[in-house]
């Protein structure tokens, strides 16, 4: 593994490079996004699809697939750096937020749900100025 390391220093500056600039724009990026978030968001069990959602022009294709690709490269960063130094965990939260898949708002909305979770964003959001996200019982 030292080896390893020794022969890879440059790919290893990299990565912790990335890895900070990863947790500085999630300790900015997120609070942001968060309290943006409509009150009533996660309010419903399934997402309601706006009505121009099924059209798609060309435009529209190539920023899903950019979006989808760049959530993927979140998701591989952040599995590389829970093993190498870095925020994997937030990492790999951003890229499944921006990957679409079937469930994704089921399991958004479960993630949220969770009583540590729902707190810490109602935190943020109080501090904000924004009503609490309330959640469909």
């Amino acid at each position: 593994m030292i080896k390893w390391i020794q022969s890879h220093r440059a790919a290893i500056w990299w990565i912790a490079g990335a890895s900070i600039l990863v947790f500085i724009a999630s300790l900015i990026i997120v609070p942001l996004l968060v309290v943006r978030i409509p009150s009533d968001y996660f309010a419903h069990r399934s997402r309601h699809i706006k009505p121009r959602a099924g059209r798609r022009s060309l435009l529209r294709w190539v920023l899903l697939v950019g979006k989808n690709l760049l959530g993927y490269v979140f998701v591989f960063a952040g599995l590389i750096m829970l093993v190498l130094p870095g925020q994997g965990m937030v990492t790999i939260l951003i890229g499944i937020t921006l990957v679409d898949f079937p469930g994704k708002y089921r399991f958004e909305r479960w993630v949220v749900s969770r009583g540590p979770v729902l707190r810490s964003i109602n935190r943020l959001r109080k501090r904000a100025g924004r009503p609490p996200l309330f959640l469909e019982e």
